[in-house]
């Protein structure tokens, strides 16, 4: 006989492999007899404020399994960060109500730092409220940021895109620069930590090859140094590639590309720095250039999935379920590395006080000593995040055989709530 519901929610930026989660939560949930329904919040954190939670449990198993390989987020995501428990205890314990309107006993929010932060703070408020429910905080972010763990589920999807782009796009620069483009300049996701910038360095293992410089937001920007390095690369090789992170910084602390406005997180939102560097390199040096944002692609592109990624998207999203049943509350799953050749881990569980509010940047060791590269330490950390493959189904017409889930919402028991209003 159950104990009551299980409900699962995806927070943030989506992955290639957050979905692989989402099928590991279903599956393994539906194999718990503690657990009745696996219900799903539509659009993250909103829909259980809003009450539009999904039954999973009319989707076939077919439907849930081909999930493993589909991108995006199944259910809805969101940006949205609940206020502090003071702030805004209102909208923690509209949270509570709609657990107990579903006899919901657990709770797995599939997120980053602010996912993390939003379960700790709801088993805090469920433990005051007495209503007894086991929050897990389930790891993603392409960003690799999240602390204690060694890597963050969706990160070595979108390294495996960054580092075959760069290559990719790289030889087609070699071909045209004697009489084309001599610089190409690609743009990658990270505010302030440079692990997917760092993941370009991949591509290459020469001074010569591609990437010739990697601009990180651990190392302040330096026009004057930056400008030299593309002129002794171009003069030296006969082109350059440049791999920069969206959160590069002034020596004044202020984000190269910063637009002036904020998300619904607070962050700063931010422009183009890719074509800034383009313009400053045509006007400074006369080459003639490229410049690549691959912004979502390189998030969503499933057709490049590491196999690592894959096997731990899959593997926290099993484990996070098997730890809310054992009676675990207030934790995350975590990738404990073991070994390196063979690269092997562990899952393991972690507080959610440890990792909420905290970020991982680039170790000082992994940045090589003139601020343009990675290291033969980054390397080592960085190579078994990508390798292997994940092969998708293929239709008949050639694209890939993603799932579209029916989604079909429970009927509401509580008064409707606005969000805007609270």
């Amino acid at each position: 006989m159950s104990e009551g519901n299980l409900l699962y929610a995806q927070s943030g930026g989506v992955t290639a492999v957050i979905n692989t989660t989402a099928a590991a939560v279903i599956e393994t949930a539906r194999k718990q007899k503690k657990i009745g329904k696996v219900l799903a919040a539509r659009n993250g954190i909103l829909g259980v404020l809003r009450e539009e939670l999904i039954d999973t449990s009319l989707e076939s198993a077919e439907d849930i399994h081909a999930l493993r390989h589909t991108p995006g987020g199944a259910f809805g995501s969101c940006r949205f960060k609940l206020k502090s428990l003071d702030e805004h205890r209102a909208q923690y314990e509209r949270l509570i109500e709609v657990f107990k309107a579903h006899d919901i006993r657990w709770f797995l929010y599939n997120g980053g730092n602010d996912s993390a932060d939003t379960s700790n703070k709801l088993s805090q408020i469920a433990e005051a409220m007495g209503y007894p429910i086991h929050c897990i905080g389930v790891p993603k972010t392409v960003d690799n940021d999240l602390v204690i763990t060694d890597c963050c589920p969706g990160f070595g999807s979108v390294a495996k895109y960054t580092a075959v782009s760069v290559k990719e796009a790289s030889l087609d620069v070699a071909s045209m620069h004697e009489s084309s483009t001599k610089v190409f300049i690609m743009e990658v996701m990270g505010r302030h930590a440079g692990w997917i910038a760092a993941a370009a360095g991949l591509a290459g293992t020469k001074a010569s090859e591609a990437p010739h410089i990697i601009l990180f937001p651990e190392v302040v920007f330096d026009e004057a140094k930056f400008l030299a390095k593309v002129k002794e690369t171009v003069e030296s090789v006969g082109w350059c590639t440049v791999v920069v992170s969206e959160g590069v910084k002034n020596a004044d602390g202020k984000f190269l590309s910063e637009a002036g406005t904020r998300d619904a997180f607070g962050h700063a939102q931010l422009g183009g720095v890719a074509p800034m560097l383009a313009d400053l390199v045509k006007r400074t040096l006369g080459h003639k250039y490229h410049w690549a944002v691959p912004d979502y692609l390189q998030r969503s592109a499933r057709h490049l999935a590491s196999r690592t990624d894959f096997e731990q998207a899959y593997a926290v999203g099993k484990a996070a379920v098997e730890f809310a049943v054992k009676g675990l509350n207030a934790v995350m799953p975590v990738i404990k590395r073991k070994s390196q050749n063979p690269y092997t881990y562990t899952i393991e569980a972690a507080n959610l006080s440890d990792i909420a509010n905290h970020e991982k940047k680039m170790p000082a060791n992994f940045i090589r000593a003139d601020g343009f590269g990675i290291t033969a330490a980054a390397r080592k950390y960085l190579q078994p995040l990508i390798e292997g493959e994940a092969p998708l189904p293929y239709r008949p017409d050639g694209l890939p055989d993603y799932v579209q889930l029916k989604n079909k919402l429970l009927k509401q028991k509580l008064p409707k709530y606005s969000i805007s209003d609270k």
